[in-house]
């Protein structure tokens, strides 16, 4: 009976510590469930306030000045339809005398904490009040003894995994919204985040007030700067996190003032998330003494000089304007940018291709542009060439209309489309297999127009002379031809919903990059205006991609290809085959493509309907040391077409259509030296080939980010 009693007593003790201890799974969750009520984008109809934003890049051990300084000031608004558009009304970047407009680009941390995602300094953290912060963060909460709000710890479940933020956060006790955040990671960055709220009584919400971020770059070896990491200058030096706070390496202070919430918003709408007012960069000093909560140091007005003087002897404004091409694929030299696809390629055809060409840059005008190359190849001995002139009608539209001529080589059955991203690497993997070309002699005019921030058009009208490099000829209808000339004329447009852009006065600069990118595209040639051939093409493809907070991340990409009328085999599609036509497994070793069919060979398969399908998955880089991080790729990839009338191609042997199904599997092994890894993959299904062999390619790929 003793025993008994001491047990219930225990239970009764238990029981009341229990209830009086906060249930912290059912506070998290009734939180994420709140967010409706208390997230301001989802509570007001609009809102706007203005933003005083200073960021310094120092180390106070050494010298007087800081390493970067800039002052900005915005203002801000937020509607139901556009989400959150800022106008920069003013700013100043010590020891610049042009903007330099990237550093406005840079996230360097998100706006909301009620994100499934917070950033800071473009990396991704699982947001502390969602249901993917629930599968990655443990949650301890207590009571405040002072007004009852309850106060949130957090910190990751797996940091080595999936990296967190840790730190504590204030609930307020009846709503349970946000009120303030403090965040503080040792990490791959070192962070210290506070984050402060005010209420606003008339709408019964918590909003930002303040924040301060303290950043240095962590364990690992890397640049942080404002200037897209490829230059030195605001390069946060690595320091213990304990001293933070008082060397202060990168802070960023920001205040916001002024709310207007569900009034009339009288800031003219902008599509684009940022913009600038003009004159933006020339604000008296009255204007800063009106938004700084606190004056300048000694040390903030000494950069100025300090700062003018190490960027004017170092040049550093041309030497970021020069990387910066460089990583598009341009070396600028004075008023002209080298384009460095055109020094250096090879293919069966031509041999060793050598090159030069480029187009002229702003310093040469801001409204004109001229271009041009020259090529030759010492396997055809043969020059190709082309020259073009551009005007720039539209700054705000990116509205130009040029024109160009062209002789050059063209791969067979290749189809591009003329919105797509130009897109650098330091040489074109497949080139390198291409059997099959036919020579052309074009001239074009094109006009590019950008509808909306997020969707890019152009219109092509062009007159193409063609000429075989092989015995290749064609029936059009009774009519045996082997050169021929089209006339054609061509609309694309390509479309990033999810993109978000920053508008200069002559340029737009990405600021977010989502998914999907859907393009589209319809060509149409005629028997007449000079062409012998009519026919019509049409396109489309989307690529959409899933990155995770592990660093995994899954890709997909599917397009359709239809043509109809006298399409001869110049215009028909393939499925970008890269399988060079020789004996055994390693007589084919060569380089990967991007998008390619590793097993299918050049001239395997031609068609005027075709539909294909890429599944990529990347694993999270083994982290075998802080230079060693090989990646890890699946690859799936499927094509099914069909073609009319195969047998008006004449003289070109044997080929197939696709029409059973074609299935590829594989890996790629990427950057283990240099950039460079290997691949494997293995042609199986309808299409299997019986010696065995012959369906494996063994590959090496090329993977280095600039």
């Amino acid at each position: 009976m003793r025993q008994f009693i001491i047990a219930y007593l225990l239970f009764i003790s238990f029981t009341a510590v229990a209830q009086n201890e906060p249930d912290v799974q059912g506070i998290i969750n009734q939180a994420i469930d709140n967010k409706a009520k208390n997230d301001p984008r989802e509570v007001l109809a609009s809102y706007t306030y203005d933003v005083y934003e200073k960021t310094v890049i120092t180390d106070s051990l050494n010298g007087s000045t800081h390493n970067f300084f800039s002052e900005k000031v915005s203002q801000l608004q937020f509607t139901e339809h556009h989400q959150f558009s800022e106008n920069i009304i003013g700013y100043q970047l010590a020891g610049f005398k042009n903007p330099r407009y990237e550093v406005f680009a840079v996230n360097v941390q998100s706006r909301s904490f009620y994100d499934d995602d917070f950033v800071i300094f473009n990396n991704r953290y699982a947001g502390i009040l969602s249901k993917r912060g629930m599968r990655n963060y443990n949650y301890s909460v207590t009571s405040s003894a002072v007004n009852g709000d309850y106060q949130v710890s957090f910190s990751p479940k797996k940091p080595k995994k999936i990296p967190g933020l840790t730190g504590t956060m204030t609930l307020d006790k009846n709503t349970l919204a946000i009120k303030g955040v403090q965040v503080r990671i040792t990490d791959k960055l070192n962070i210290i985040l506070n984050q402060e709220y005010t209420y606003i009584a008339d709408a019964n919400i918590y909003l930002p007030q303040q924040r301060e971020l303290f950043l240095d770059k962590g364990s690992e070896d890397r640049k942080l700067s404002f200037f897209k990491g490829r230059i030195s200058i605001g390069t946060i030096e690595n320091e213990v996190l304990e001293d933070m706070v008082t060397r202060k390496f990168l802070v960023a202070t920001t205040r916001m003032s002024n709310y207007n919430v569900n009034k009339e918003v009288t800031i003219p709408d902008s599509k684009y998330a940022i913009t600038f007012k003009e004159g933006a960069s020339e604000q008296p000093e009255s204007f800063w003494q009106n938004y700084r909560t606190t004056p300048l140091s000694s040390k903030d007005e000494r950069s100025f000089s300090e700062l003018e003087r190490i960027v004017n002897a170092e040049n550093i404004e041309r030497r970021l304007g020069t990387t910066n091409n460089f990583s598009i694929g341009y070396f600028s030299f004075d008023a002209f940018d080298f384009d460095l696809t055109y020094p250096v390629k090879f293919n069966n055809y031509e041999g060793l291709r050598l090159g030069l060409g480029g187009v002229t840059n702003e310093s040469f005008s801001k409204r004109f542009r001229i271009e041009g190359y020259a090529a030759y190849g010492f396997k055809d001995q043969d020059i190709k060439y082309g020259i073009g002139a551009g005007y720039l009608l539209d700054p705000d539209k990116g509205a130009w209309i040029s024109g160009t001529y062209n002789s050059d080589l063209e791969e067979v059955g290749n189809y591009a489309y003329l919105t797509d991203r130009r897109v650098y690497s330091l040489f074109e993997p497949r080139l390198v297999n291409i059997t099959q070309f036919y020579k052309h002699r074009t001239t074009r005019l094109n006009l590019e127009y950008r509808l909306t921030p997020q969707l890019l058009s152009e219109l092509q009208i062009a007159h193409r002379r063609l000429d075989q490099t092989t015995p290749y000829r064609y029936n059009n209808d009774g009519n045996i031809i082997r050169n021929y000339d089209i006339s054609e004329a061509t609309a694309s447009f390509r479309w990033s919903p999810s993109n978000k852009y920053l508008k200069t006065e002559n340029d737009i600069v990405p600021v977010y990059e989502g998914y999907p990118i859907i393009s589209g595209q319809v060509s149409q040639a005629i028997d007449g205006l000079g062409g012998d051939l009519a026919f019509t093409k049409l396109a489309a493809k989307v690529f959409y991609r899933v990155d995770r907070l592990n660093k995994s991340a899954t890709e997909f990409l599917v397009e359709g290809n239809v043509g109809f009328g006298d399409l001869p085999i110049t215009h028909l599609f393939h499925a970008f085959p890269n399988a060079p036509t020789k004996e055994t497994i390693l007589q084919r070793f060569s380089v990967a493509g991007v998008n390619s069919f590793e097993t299918m060979f050049f001239g395997e398969f031609f068609s005027d309907k075709l539909l294909t399908a890429q599944v990529k998955h990347r694993l999270a880089p083994f982290n075998i040391s802080k230079s060693f991080k090989p990646e890890l790729v699946f690859i799936s990839r499927f094509a099914i077409g069909d073609i009319s009338n195969p047998e008006d191609h004449l003289d070109i042997g044997e080929f197939g259509s696709l029409s059973k199904g074609y299935t590829e599997t594989g890996f790629e092994l990427n950057k283990l030296l240099f950039g460079f890894g290997t691949s494997l993959t293995y042609r199986y299904g309808a299409y299997h080939l019986p010696n065995w062999g012959d369906n494996i390619a063994f590959k090496f790929t090329f993977n280095l980010k600039l």
